[in-house]
């Protein structure tokens, strides 16, 4: 396992503030992999103990890189793997608004990525292998999407419409920012 240097990760963010720094531009070497995980209900480890403090979950959160299907923590400097369970963001809050193409679906993270559902920002539902339930989820960046909270999806089939589906029968839908997304077949 590498060791990954804490110090020199929270300098390169302080540089970029609170945006997301320009991940796509750096091409560091690959240090191995730490012990380090995201469980599926979105809590980060590492080395077994949980992440209590939310300003570090939400820096390792800033650089936070897909590859091959894969994550890995990246700095200019350096690149180390970590495990993800399901998906790496948990999406907790949803707010409804009005904006000038309709609908408006805001949805917000527990790392505090603030996303509103639309072409770059789409909604997908699955369906769980293991439960066979839906499993919502949302693009959030650089094709890393989050799992969008149980109670949430409950909202959005609240606010649904029914409208046929394009192979037959009907689905129910919600639109945002122009956009139609389906939550599933009736």
């Amino acid at each position: 396992m590498s060791q990954f240097d804490l110090g020199e990760t929270q300098r390169q963010l302080e540089q970029h503030g609170d945006g997301i720094p320009p991940l796509e531009r750096w091409n560091p070497d690959f240090c191995g992999d730490i012990d380090m995980r995201i469980a599926r209900d979105g809590t980060w480890y590492y080395c077994g103990s949980p992440i209590g403090r939310k300003a570090m979950v939400r820096m390792f959160s800033r650089v936070l890189w897909p590859e091959a299907g894969s994550y890995f923590l990246k700095t200019p400097v350096e690149k180390v793997g970590i495990r993800v369970d399901d998906l790496p963001f948990q999406v907790v809050n949803l707010e409804l608004r009005e904006g000038p193409f309709g609908q408006e679906l805001h949805f917000t993270t527990t790392t505090d990525d603030h996303i509103v559902a639309g072409p770059e920002h789409r909604i997908r539902v699955t369906q769980d292998p293991q439960t066979g339930e839906p499993a919502p989820e949302i693009e959030v960046r650089f094709g890393m999407s989050g799992r969008i909270h149980r109670n949430l999806f409950y909202q959005l089939v609240d606010m649904a419409a029914t409208e046929p589906a394009a192979g037959g029968g009907d689905e129910l839908v919600v639109y945002s920012l122009g956009e139609r997304f389906s939550l599933g077949h009736l």
